[in-house]
């Protein structure tokens, strides 16, 4: 359905408005699909208002059944829901899929975990008192999404939510607003009661205000920039809302003398260019040790080379575009800032004449430039050479963000310095994949609060009540 899906109704826009779906691969218009406003929202809140007093009293057995009905019917239609995916962002189909495979998972993940949210009885310092701490619903929470993962973002926020006894209004990206209903039909195919689940596709910043001003409203999910995070915190301080905001990063990775070059080299670019480097976690500053920076910087440039760029959705997986014009204009902004810092461009950095593509570029760097510290968001690969593991640690954390981090080293006394000396909330030794369906998802300094995926995400959809009984003896 190409439609909100509002209180058990597939819908369209309050005021009748619509949104051109461009294809980041051709600027074509690929579909026309509702666009509303806050009046949307606002609908969407009033009707998750309305069922969440039942939701909540649901035993979790209950609510995990639609959850799994749900996780089933993505497996059954991975295929058909990764074509639309990898059509409106540009990714290839084995990641659209993989997307879609861990959604289902996440659904799952949160249908039995919703299971143990266990309290505690506690031991206290009087005879006659009983206490006992229990955890329940926050109430209805706003879940608003980034277009990277369209599919992965929301399925680890509102499984979570929907398993703890919330009730769920979601915002995708405009962008990417296909995989937002096809989440949202996952949940309707799978029976979910009227209103417990709400999607609207509507303007940003009227959502935004909406969901932080409406008393209705207790907690908002936010994936997306440090910028508007840091706007919905200000909005919640007035207001008290509660926020989990998952935010931007920059993510170093610092390569010891003692690897296998060639094999780091290649897994390196890889990791870079997973969906063309738009990804919260995605590599970016790479610290190669001296001693084998220039066979690091020979292998990953002759690698480049062989990167296909192209048009996805097929058989065959290219490096597709970024996810629109905004985009491709701030990797090649970041390439000129580059180079009047003076940093090297070993290979790549052109724009496409049709589409958002942009050639993977190998940028050489000094600690001391600034264009280092943004955020790049996409194709840039950025090299600097290091000569200690303390240099390395200290240039590493350098940086407002805290998201991920990786080392990679055949020492375990230099594994283990790296992995406690980091300042990010996820360090991947040795592997590029820290984070996973049942591991906390979690981030420092402006990198975010709070956190998503395993036991811990669940926690963030439930309040702490302490209940005490005296005079029991």
């Amino acid at each position: 359905m190409r439609k909100q899906y509002i209180n058990g109704v597939w819908c369209d826009a309050i005021d009748g408005g619509t949104w051109d779906l461009q294809s980041p691969s051709t600027e074509e218009i690929i579909d026309k699909v509702p666009f509303g406003n806050a009046s949307d929202c606002k609908s969407a809140i009033e009707a998750a208002d309305k069922s969440f007093n039942d939701w909540k009293k649901t035993t979790p057995y209950f609510r995990a059944e639609f959850l799994k009905k749900a996780a089933n019917y993505i497996r059954e239609n991975v295929e058909a829901f990764a074509k639309e995916t990898a059509l409106e962002t540009g990714k290839p189909m084995l990641e659209a899929r993989g997307e879609w495979q861990v959604s289902a998972n996440l659904f799952e993940w949160f249908a039995e975990e919703g299971k143990r949210n266990y309290g505690r009885v506690v031991p206290t310092n009087r005879a006659d008192k009983r206490s006992m701490v229990i955890y329940q619903p926050v109430g209805v929470v706003g879940v608003i999404t980034a277009w990277n993962f369209p599919a992965y973002n929301p399925a680890r926020a509102v499984g979570a939510a929907l398993a703890a006894g919330c009730t769920v209004v979601m915002r995708g990206s405009e962008f990417t607003p296909l995989s937002s209903f096809n989440l949202a039909k996952s949940l309707h195919e799978a029976g979910i009661p009227k209103g417990v689940f709400n999607l609207i596709n509507t303007e940003p910043i009227a959502t935004g205000t909406e969901m932080i001003e409406n008393p209705l409203l207790k907690k908002i999910s936010f994936t997306g920039s440090t910028r508007v995070g840091k706007i919905l915190m200000d909005g919640a301080s007035k207001t008290s809302t509660k926020l989990s905001l998952e935010l931007g990063g920059n993510a170093p990775v610092i390569i010891d003398s003692d690897v296998d070059v060639e094999s780091i080299a290649k897994q390196a670019l890889t990791a870079k260019m997973r969906n063309c480097g738009q990804v919260c976690v995605s590599p970016q500053r790479f610290y190669v040790h001296s001693k084998i920076f220039n066979q690091f910087v020979s292998i990953v440039k002759e690698e480049i080379t062989k990167l296909k760029i192209g048009i996805n959705g097929g058989d065959t997986d290219f490096l597709g575009p970024l996810i629109n014009k905004t985009q491709q204009k701030h990797s090649l902004a970041m390439l000129e800032k580059a180079k009047s810092e003076g940093a090297k461009i070993h290979i790549g950095g052109e724009a496409s004449e049709k589409g958002f593509f942009v050639h993977p570029a190998l940028i050489e760097a000094r600690q001391s430039q600034s264009f280092i510290k943004t955020e790049m968001f996409g194709p840039l690969m950025i090299v600097i050479p290091f000569d200690t593991k303390e240099e390395a640690i200290k240039w590493a954390n350098d940086t407002e963000y805290g998201l991920a981090s990786y080392a990679f080293t055949n020492h375990i006394k230099t594994a283990n310095f790296y992995a406690e000396n980091l300042e990010f909330g996820m360090v991947g030794i040795n592997e590029w994949a820290p984070q996973g369906t049942e591991l906390p998802f979690s981030g420092w300094k402006s990198s975010g609060i709070g956190h998503e995926s395993g036991a811990e995400g669940l926690k963030e959809y439930l309040e702490l009540k302490l209940i005490s009984y005296g005079n029991m003896s």
